[in-house]
């Protein structure tokens, strides 16, 4: 039987610890569970909708198909968290830590992820459409597939990470960090990459029809293929780029 702690009471899952500091540590939609321990525990398919986790410490928990619909989860630690498939849209994850998490094909549609830590995390396939990712740490995070149409990713970490296949169209990467990083195939019609360090980048076929590449870092990126229409790469650095022109 899993074990939360609310405050300084514990109690077993689906028990109720009554008051303490003003929460209590049974999950629900709604419900006040800041500063709550749920490390480890196996709250699946569980609706949290609405719930306010701000500082929680959800490191290990079990949040397959969990439904965080616009939760507050500003602070809390959820590395190594198994979140596959779980519904976070219009979440607030701001300062979370999720490094290592697992959030295959997770739904973070308009969540915030303002300076968030997604370092290793794995978010293929997730939906993050119109996420806010600015200053978040995304160092070799595994984004195959993943869905960022409109996201902003302003000075956003993703050194290493594997954009393979993302859709990144009118997305904001202005001052982003993507030296080494994948994005072989990706989809980066009209994204913002001014300014963008794209050294040693795999980009290989990857779309960047009118995309804004000024000022951007492209020294020995992979450029293979990639369709380049309608870019604007003046003040770009090509020193050293492959396929191209």
């Amino acid at each position: 039987m899993s074990l939360l702690v609310c405050g300084l009471v514990a109690c077993s899952s689906g028990e109720s610890s009554g008051e303490s500091s003003g929460n209590s540590c049974v999950p629900a939609p709604n419900a006040d569970l800041r500063g709550c321990s749920f490390a480890g525990a196996d709250l699946r398919d569980t609706n949290l909708a609405g719930a306010n986790l701000a500082g929680a410490n959800l490191a290990g928990a079990y949040l397959t198909n969990a439904n965080l619909a616009g939760a507050n989860l500003a602070g809390a630690n959820l590395a190594g968290a198994q979140l596959a498939v779980a519904g976070l849209t219009d979440a607030n994850l701001r300062d979370a830590n999720l490094s290592g998490a697992q959030l295959f094909s997770a739904n973070l549609s308009g969540a915030d992820l303002r300076d968030a830590n997604l370092s290793g995390a794995q978010l293929d396939s997730a939906n993050l459409s119109g996420a806010d990712l600015r200053d978040a740490n995304l160092f070799y995070a595994y984004l195959f597939g993943a869905d960022l149409t409109n996201a902003n990713l302003t000075r956003a970490s993703l050194r290493g990470a594997d954009l393979t296949l993302a859709d990144l169209p009118g997305a904001d990467l202005r001052g982003a960090d993507l030296d080494n990083a994948s994005l072989g195939n990706a989809n980066l019609t009209n994204a913002n990459l001014r300014d963008a360090n794209l050294s040693v980048a795999d980009l290989s076929s990857a779309n960047l029809f009118d995309a804004n590449l000024r000022g951007a870092r492209l020294t020995r990126a992979d450029l293979t293929g990639a369709d380049l229409r309608g870019a604007d790469l003046r003040g770009a650095d090509l020193d050293g780029v492959i396929g191209y022109p």
